[in-house]
């Protein structure tokens, strides 16, 4: 038995979210302890596990603010990880063999000041998920992505969603070109995905008439390629019928948080492009979706239509083919290993028209949902399965075994706080001069 301490940002809702909540529940399984740690956890937005007992979760930390007037929110992500770290490792009763920290890297050199074993969830790199287009932004990150490799490294044990990933962490991170990471494919808790459906959570999503019904999960954030579903289905109606017409109907869900500016501001650009498009009559958009509403969504659906390109992994995906429904993704990313082109779904250019002539043809056809949908559950059973997961996982924190850079926590933890501590006082004088 291994106790594993889990340090998460943030106990939301989301894939990384998912795949942490999953590692919990795969530890528990083969009789390990766990327990969360982080610095926010909204028992009205966060997933089940984590609310009625079954995972352990503390949180602090919440007082530390997300941002500073709509700037630096890595810088405080950055800070509230520390700060979780250091009441784990120095206040908490919690005493830990392994710690699994994902997102933020930061960290691990004071996760390193325990004897616990570091493990590393590299979703993906973080300084390749924002954009630098003025001198104070490439000026501010500069101290961030320089510490990100930094501490990167010295993880005991790194791994990563996806082959994607891992290429793109080896090219990113040039100087850990000699430790490979280990690819740790999410998985699906098949039994939460055969409950019971239930008509009534979906009743007022799709019109009664709506016999190809199209379905797009995903956060509201812009890199999420949204607006391509509201192009390709203003494309589609032009490609077929006007009896064709009446029977489609796409709905839009997806994760939603009121804390976040990003979310309510794409959200309401979402439907101002339904408005501008005359699409409103065809689209339900849906925020904050329960698990029993997706559970129904995907029960209802003709095929999920996923539309970031360069995703990671992509959770979704496999969770609408265990559910036998047919993906058409962006022919780029994690989907390029999840879904067989031709057989499981359709792989397309992140374009209106691509994505428009695959939705014609289950239009067409609709027998093509359920013989898809049918290779699609075989292939997640293979390749994704809960037990694949969790004997992994339940290898790599038996490993005593190292296979991040030895660093020297103590200069690292030093010059971390000098580098803080510069940027809190740039912040201020930001904020002064502003």
């Amino acid at each position: 038995m291994v106790r594993v301490a889990f340090v998460h940002p943030d106990l939301g809702i989301g894939g990384a979210e998912r795949l942490v909540v999953d590692a919990g529940l795969a530890l528990k399984s083969r009789g390990h302890e766990v327990h969360f740690f982080t610095s926010h956890h909204d028992t009205s937005h966060c997933f089940e596990e984590t609310k009625n007992g079954t995972l352990q979760v503390t949180a602090v930390g919440d007082w530390l603010p997300r941002h500073f007037f709509g700037y630096f929110y890595a810088f405080w992500a950055y800070l509230r990880m520390i700060y979780v770290s250091i009441y784990l490792v120095f206040f908490s009763s919690w005493r830990m063999d392994v710690v699994f920290c994902d997102q933020v890297s930061v960290c691990i050199p004071f996760l390193k000041l325990s004897k616990a074993r570091i493990v590393f969830y590299c979703h993906f790199p973080d300084l390749l998920l924002t954009q630098r287009k003025s001198f104070l932004k490439k000026l501010y990150r500069a101290p961030l992505d320089w510490l990100e490799e930094l501490t990167t490294g010295m993880a005991d044990t790194v791994l990563v969603n996806s082959n994607f990933t891992a290429e793109t962490f080896l090219s990113t991170f040039t100087s850990l070109g000699s430790n490979r990471p280990c690819v740790l494919y999410p998985s699906l808790n098949f039994s939460s995905f055969e409950k019971p459906v239930e008509k009534d959570e979906i009743q007022d999503l799709i019109p009664p008439t709506a016999k190809c019904v199209f379905l797009s999960i995903n956060r509201y954030e812009r890199k999420k390629n949204l607006n391509l579903a509201l192009e390709a289905l203003d494309w589609l109606r032009n490609i077929i019928s006007d009896e064709e017409w009446k029977d489609v109907h796409l709905v839009m869900a997806g994760g939603y948080d009121d804390r976040v500016t990003e979310n309510k501001e794409h959200h309401f650009e979402l439907c101002k492009l339904a408005k501008q498009y005359n699409l409103n009559s065809k689209v339900t958009f849906v925020r904050s979706i329960s698990d029993a509403q997706k559970l129904s969504l995907l029960n209802r659906c003709s095929c999920l239509i996923y539309t970031p390109s360069n995703e990671h992994f992509g959770i979704v995906p496999i969770e609408a083919m265990y559910m036998k429904r047919p993906v058409i993704a962006v022919n780029s990313g994690g989907p390029l290993e999840t879904v067989q082109n031709g057989v499981t779904g359709f792989l397309c250019n992140p374009d209106a028209e691509s994505f428009a002539l695959v939705m014609k043809e289950f239009l067409k056809n609709p027998s093509l949902s359920s013989t898809m949908g049918e290779a699609g559950k075989e292939n997640v059973i293979k390749k994704f399965s809960f037990d694949v997961f969790a004997q992994h996982l339940h290898s790599i924190v038996t490993d005593g075994g190292q296979t991040g850079t030895v660093w020297s926590t103590a200069v690292t933890c030093f010059l971390m706080f000098v580098v803080f501590s510069v940027a809190c006082v740039w912040v201020v004088n930001f904020h002064n001069s502003h």
